[in-house]
């Protein structure tokens, strides 16, 4: 675990002396390092004074690895043109920094700091180099909403030091206080985002950059789920998980209707990823093996789909200037390689085999059912919708007559399909390796 952080730490010391390409060689070998030196198993283990972690600590850390991996691939544009190079990788390992840190420490108060730290790195992304000056706008709703619900946790975590003498996570033992309840889980509920507290998720995305979008998809709504599993080893009253499992129901069913409307490519998939993290929600809130495990797997599956997805939307944005999907209509006529990548990761947002979304979203479905077999009705609708805004954005995007503006246009870099492979490879392939994670022991 030291050997990550002592790598990130001096890449972040000598960030001066860094070549883009000495940055990602780096990141690569730092996964297969990481994946090959693990001492995480099944049983959560000590690696340090305060670091420690389990297999969902590990999976996460690999996926944030992976995913800053790619933000800094996905961003060769500012590369080439010298826009503040240096400082764009600064934030970028800053940010991995902190997130290895929010995975892996083992009290609560540190968890807390570090997962507002990675705020800080994430707000300079869409400030610095985001695109229009709404993103001011965008990341103060970022801020204040997040801020706005973790005090409340921070003043928990205060009552928790107080009472236990302590805030190690396998050590608290605390009787049902309601409010403690509230003030722990709406801190991460804000961050996944359940609904109705979701409104500052389409205004990031669609302002931040191309690296802060797969970020926030990628790995900062994850930062949510890892907390609510952290928080439920100690937290034993559940008597109101009904009402936040109710209204995530209600809202993936809403939230996909409300995909159809959308005409905006990335406003589209920030709302997707609002109803895959409802789903999400409600397998944790009903408090099963299957719910819990299939909230994991497809907070993996969902994080390297939806940052692909992210990733073609900005491809079709830089060839046409628009993130319209009225503009960007019949892309098929002249980059027909990159229709195939739509396809592929459409059919995987809309969970099909072989992908980890199909794996996580049938243990889900079993979890939240087997709670009550009235939901049968939401999860059917709500999976019908995902198929539905997964088709709607696939055929506009790629067919009809192609806009009359446009002047010119390429099938696309290598390093874009490039780019497009190293999202669609592991989000297919770890379907073949999930029993490490169905063999999780809470």
């Amino acid at each position: 675990m030291m050997k990550l952080v002592f790598s990130l730490s001096f890449l972040a010391l000598f960030v001066n002396f860094l070549n883009w390409y000495i940055l990602l060689l780096s990141l690569m070998v730092m996964v297969f390092s990481f994946i090959n030196l693990n001492m995480m198993l099944y049983w959560y283990s000590m690696s340090s004074y305060f670091l420690g972690g389990d297999i969902l600590s590990f999976s996460l850390i690999i996926l944030s690895i992976w995913i800053v991996f790619l933000m800094v691939f996905s961003s060769s544009s500012l590369y080439s043109n010298y826009t503040f190079n240096c400082e764009f990788m600064f934030v970028n390992i800053l940010l991995l920094l902190f997130l290895v840190f929010s995975f892996s420490v083992n009290s609560l108060f540190l968890y807390y700091l570090f997962f507002e730290c990675s705020l800080i790195p994430t707000l300079i992304l869409i400030f610095g180099w985001g695109y229009q000056p709404e993103r001011l706008m965008a990341g103060y709703y970022l801020l204040f909403y997040t801020l706005f619900f973790s005090l409340p946790m921070l003043l928990g975590i205060f009552y928790i030091n107080d009472f236990c003498f302590g805030v190690f996570y396998f050590l608290i033992k605390i009787p049902y206080n309601f409010y403690l309840y509230l003030s722990m889980l709406m801190a991460f509920l804000v961050k996944m985002p359940m609904i109705f507290i979701h409104f500052w998720l389409p205004k990031a995305h669609v302002e931040a950059p191309i690296s802060g979008s797969m970020i926030l998809a990628g790995v900062l709504l994850k930062l949510g789920g890892y907390g609510i599993i952290r928080v439920f080893f100690f937290l034993k009253y559940y008597g109101l998980n009904y009402v936040f499992l109710s209204l995530s129901l209600f809202g993936i069913f809403m939230v996909g209707i409300l995909c159809m409307f959308q005409v905006d490519m990335k406003s589209l998939i920030a709302y997707s990823s609002v109803a895959h993290m409802g789903m999400v929600i409600c397998g944790l809130m009903c408090m099963n093996m299957l719910g819990i495990i299939g909230s994991l797997i497809l907070m993996i599956g969902h994080g390297l789909c939806s940052s692909g997805m992210f990733c073609l939307a900005n491809i079709a944005y830089e060839r046409t200037f628009s993130r319209s999907i009225f503009i960007n209509k019949g892309l098929l006529t002249f980059m027909p390689s990159m229709c195939l990548f739509w396809f592929l990761l459409m059919i995987n947002n809309m969970a099909s085999p072989p992908s980890m979304n199909l794996m996580g979203e049938i243990l889900l479905i079993n979890g939240i059912m087997s709670w009550s077999y009235i939901s049968f009705f939401y999860l059917m609708f709500a999976s019908f919708m995902g198929c539905m805004y997964s088709i709607y954005l696939y055929s506009s995007i790629n067919h009809g007559v192609i806009y009359k503006g446009l002047f010119c246009g390429f099938y696309g870099y290598y390093t874009e399909y490039y780019l497009l492979f190293l999202h669609w490879f592991p989000l297919n392939i770890f379907f073949l390796k999930i029993d490490i994670i169905s063999l999780m022991v809470f």
